[in-house]
């Protein structure tokens, strides 16, 4: 994903949805140089709704790490961008 992401999108960033109660992988992802940069409340939905965490990793092209400072506020499914 961040390879494809460098070489073909030249992308700022990669990023990724964890539940937030799924702290195994929020530590696995953390330890890859991720980071929580936003809260989604209601991300997943069903029986058992849950708020996700958006991490993301700055790539190459965003050298002074802009795309990954974390928001002061949760966001909503429907504020994010696509």
């Amino acid at each position: 994903l961040e390879s494809i992401s460098t070489e073909v999108y030249n992308a700022f960033f990669v990023d990724l949805f964890v539940r937030a109660s799924n702290q195994l992988a929020i530590s696995m992802y953390e330890k890859f140089g991720y980071v929580r940069y936003r809260r989604v409340l209601g991300y997943y939905s069903g029986d058992d709704p849950e708020d996700a965490f958006d991490m993301r990793k700055a790539l190459p092209r965003d050298k002074n790490k802009e795309s990954v400072v974390p928001l002061d506020h949760p966001i909503r499914p429907e504020d994010l961008e696509w």
